[in-house]
């Protein structure tokens, strides 16, 4: 349903915006914005996607190095209370873990298939199938505003676009990232507590 919707906002505004240019009769303006636009699009993606390659290879030597496991397992103590719900052995945990590392990384896309199968192990502990679990929305939210250490893909757009310091946004990245975590976990253990 949220995809339809984006589908339909995005719509109206291609839609909306070609009938303004032909109104204002700058519908050269179309043509020349998309052949340019096409091309920066393809520019940047080659721009960054030796840098996303590199970070999502030196995540997996991790993961096949047994250094993921090592690290998630200093975090599962911690994870253990976060979602105390899910049992200490399961296989959530790690996959858990393992999106949060993906993420402190700046690595998304990395991130995407662990936390694909953390929510389908928390989902094989669901009570009640039809709704989500305390815990699935606790992962979502530290999912969504996870703390971020290097920000790898925003770090590979101020490359591209040639920036004089482009790691000078790692310190705000960092507290911004963590002002987001703590929030929006806060939040979270409030809303839970209340509906107890």
């Amino acid at each position: 349903m949220a995809t339809k919707m984006v589908g339909f906002v995005w719509a109206f505004l291609i839609i909306i915006g070609i009938i303004y240019a032909l109104l204002s009769g700058n519908i050269s303006a179309i043509n020349d914005s998309i052949l340019t636009n096409a091309n920066k699009a393809l520019e940047l993606f080659l721009n960054i996607l030796p840098i996303i390659v590199l970070w999502t290879g030196i995540l997996k030597i991790a993961e096949g190095s047994g250094l993921l496991d090592k690290f998630s397992s200093l975090l599962k103590p911690g994870l253990s209370k976060l979602f105390p719900s899910v049992p200490k052995d399961n296989k959530a945990l790690g996959y858990i873990s393992s999106n949060i590392v993906a993420n402190m990384l700046g690595l998304g896309s990395a991130a995407t298939p662990a936390g694909l199968k953390a929510m389908q192990e928390l989902q094989t502990i669901n009570h009640k199938k039809d709704e989500a679990s305390a815990a699935m929305i606790t992962f979502l939210v530290l999912n969504t505003a996870g703390v971020t250490i290097i920000p790898t893909t925003i770090l590979a757009l101020r490359i591209a676009y040639n920036s004089s310091s482009p790691s000078i946004i790692i310190i705000p990245a960092i507290l911004a990232t963590a002002s987001s975590s703590i929030a929006g976990l806060t939040l979270d253990y409030y809303i839970r507590k209340r509906n107890k």
